[in-house]
Formats: structure tokens, sequence, C-alpha cells
């Protein structure tokens, strides 16, 4: 039998490769995903090899990861439950993507994966392959054969399986990266300085501000400084300035799709930068009423995709609304960046809704102000309608109370 196995070269993949061949005599075609980590795709390659890997497959998927789900999360302001901003979970179906490509290329129905039985990351891949191969057999060995660290650990040493193990269980890609284990796993615990890579301790970075401008058009990125780039170099430079300036840290206690409560530490220096840019955007051009919606919207696609229901009817309707909402919302944020924060400090648009002879206090002012007191009183009817009657009803509970008592 042939199984296609996701492949990171890690500690998990790297002994389920072994382990594949040993239990089950199959043939394994290891697949690996480029979606902007920064591994060594050479080594990665000859070690599958030389754990008796029949093929190995590299897909350079970078640019198709920003382009259809990168720059939805920006128009999305995805950020899962007001923090996180989706890095590993936009990523898992895509390479789950490319994975079911190699399978069926292969013609096989088998796909082997690395996740864990307490993870999300089990949810989005199997999902994911029912979705786009329903004939596809999953083999999940770390949760299937009861697999833990120390019982690989000893294993990889024993059959002599070269491994990189540190403290920390770290995953990246361009958007952003995640760090797990060690002392993280106690929730008061301060990160110590030596699990962050991307971003420079807010204590320590420069202690002058530096301002750059960011424009959109359609809700997408495309210049920085009045310099026109593609989104990629785009999160790549913010990446580098922003994280300079020690923004981009996230800790939080995040709740994982199985129910579990998780500390969560994260750097994503580009997409803090780039979602505060477009939300503060879309405020200057969107009505109120949309932006009420559309943060539902936002809210729930984020849900989803953290979940793994990338291929949710629901999360692509979603991401049609948030599309439409956004093919205004075109302009330039200014943005300055010390000490940790990134904070907008200007923003204009050719579509703004924002009216300075409307909003003025000055005399320029065109706005009728004597309109205001029959608009408040129509605004307030109800609720002033309301107030009366439960004053009333409160002093009538209040004066049968006072009667019944002298009775």
């Amino acid at each position: 039998m042939k199984v296609v196995l996701a492949f990171s070269g890690g500690l998990d993949t790297s002994v389920i490769l072994r382990l594949l061949q040993e239990r089950m005599g199959a043939e394994v075609i290891t697949v690996t995903v480029d979606v902007g980590q920064k591994e060594d795709f050479n080594f990665i390659k000859e070690k599958a090899y030389a754990l008796g890997a029949l093929k190995h497959y590299y897909v350079d998927a970078k640019q198709e990861f920003v382009e259809k789900y990168v720059a939805p999360a920006v128009k999305a302001n995805a950020l899962y439950e007001g923090a996180y901003p989706l890095s590993t979970a936009l990523a898992r179906p895509l390479i789950v993507e490319k994975v079911v490509e190699v399978a069926l290329k292969e013609g096989t129905r088998y796909i082997a994966h690395g996740c864990t039985g307490k993870g999300n990351d089990q949810v989005r891949f199997d999902v994911a392959v029912k979705a786009l191969y329903p004939e596809a057999e999953i083999i999940a060995p770390v949760r299937e054969w009861g697999l833990t660290r120390d019982w690989e650990l000893k294993y990889a040493s024993e059959h002599g399986i070269p491994v990189s193990h540190g403290i920390y269980s770290i995953d990246e890609n361009l958007w952003g990266r995640s760090i797990e284990g060690g002392v993280l796993e106690d929730p008061y615990a301060e990160p110590p300085e030596e699990v962050f890579e991307w971003t420079t301790a807010p204590e320590i970075a420069p202690d002058t501000p530096e301002y750059l401008s960011i424009e959109f058009e359609e809700g997408i990125p495309v210049a920085v400084n009045g310099v026109k780039l593609p989104l990629t170099s785009i999160i790549s430079l913010l990446n580098a300035v922003a994280g300079k300036h020690g923004v981009g840290r996230i800790d939080h206690m995040e709740d994982r799709t199985v129910g579990i409560k998780s500390r969560e530490v994260y750097e994503a220096p580009a997409a803090i930068t780039l979602i505060k840019a477009h939300k503060d955007l879309e405020k200057l051009v969107l009505t109120k009423w949309e932006l009420m919606f559309k943060e539902l919207a936002d809210n729930t696609w984020s849900w989803l995709v953290y979940n793994g229901l990338w291929f949710e009817p629901l999360r692509e309707e979603l991401t049609e609304l948030i599309n439409l909402m956004n093919e205004g919302v075109e302009g330039e944020v200014k943005l300055k960046l010390f000490k940790g924060t990134a904070t907008v400090v200007g923003r204009a648009s050719p579509n703004a809704l924002y009216d300075l002879k409307l909003s003025s206090y000055e005399s320029i002012s065109s706005f009728d102000q004597s309109l205001g007191k029959g608009f408040t009183q129509l605004w307030g009817l109800q609720s002033t309608v309301a107030a009366a009657l439960r004053r009333k009803a409160k002093a009538k509970a209040v004066a049968l109370t006072c009667t019944g008592g002298n009775s």
C-alpha cells in the first residue's frame, strides 16, 4: 500500500515515516509544503529519503497562501477570540490540498499526518481531507497508536533518526509564528525572552518611533511608504520593521476546538499591523450599519477557519460578503510603531464618509443643529416611554408594599 504523509521533517513525522513502513509495510510518499516557514527544504528532502521514503514532493505554496488565504484574512480582520491572527489555521487547508493532490496523482487513498488527538490540527487535517477527497482513509499514528514525545525520542535514538527536539514546539509560516510547551504551559509564567525570534522586547526596542503608511485597494495592502509591492513582500517587510519595534507579541488564553483551554504565545508583527490599519480604514469608509454587521461576519469567519471549517459553505459565503464590503476600502493609513505598539495616527480615503463641514464644531460647519431636537426625541422615543412605564410599575409596587405593611 502507498501512503502519502504530510512531512515536516520534525520529530513526529520523522518517526511516523519509519513506523508506517515498519508496522504497515507501507511505501511512503512524503509531501512538504512551503508556506513561508524558515526551513532547509533540501535537508528535509534528504532526510525523507534517508528514512525510506519512496518519493518526496516539495511544493512552493507561498504565493498561493498569501493570495487565497492571507488576503481574505486581512479583509476579514481575522483575529480568533480577538487576539490570534490564524497563522497556523490558515495554512492547514492549503497544506491538505497539496497533500491530496499528490495522493490523487499517485493513485492512493491513504493519507497520513502527525497531529495529536488533543489539538486543533487533527480537526483541520481530517475535515479538509474528507472535504476534498471523501474516499480517502486517514492514518493518524500519534492519535491512533498513542505515541508520546518521550517514546518518540527513545525510538528515534534507538533507530538512528536525527531529530532536534527543543523545549518548545514551534510552528511558523509567513503570517505568524506560534510557540508552545515548556514554561509556557503555566499560564501565570511570563514568556522568557528566548521564545521570541521575530520581535524585539518592547523595553529594548528603538527609543525613536517609526512612522509608516500603508495603502489599500479593495481591502488589500498594495504599498508601503508610497512604494508598490506584492503582498508577500509587504508581509516580509512589516514582519521585519514592526518586529524591530516589538509589535506583534501575543499571549492569551485560547479555547481549542476540542474543548481544552490553552495558553498560546504568538509572534505576528505584519498581521497585527495590517489588520489594525485595515480595520481603521474600514471605519472611515463603511457605514455604521455595515461595520456593525461586518464585525459579526468577521468573527464568524475567523471562528470557522480556526475550527477547521475552511471548506464549510458558510465560510465561502461570508468571504463573498466580505469581499463585497471591501470594494470601497481604498486609501492610506499612517501608523506609529513604538515600544511594542502599532498606533494608527492618520487615515485618508477617496471614499471617506467623513465630511469636515458636517463634523466640525467651527464656523465652517454646514450642519443645521436645530434638527437635533426633533431627532433626539424620535431616536429615544421607545426608550423614554419604556422607562416611564417601568417607573410607574415600580412606584405601584412600592405603594402596595407599604399598604400591606400598614394593615
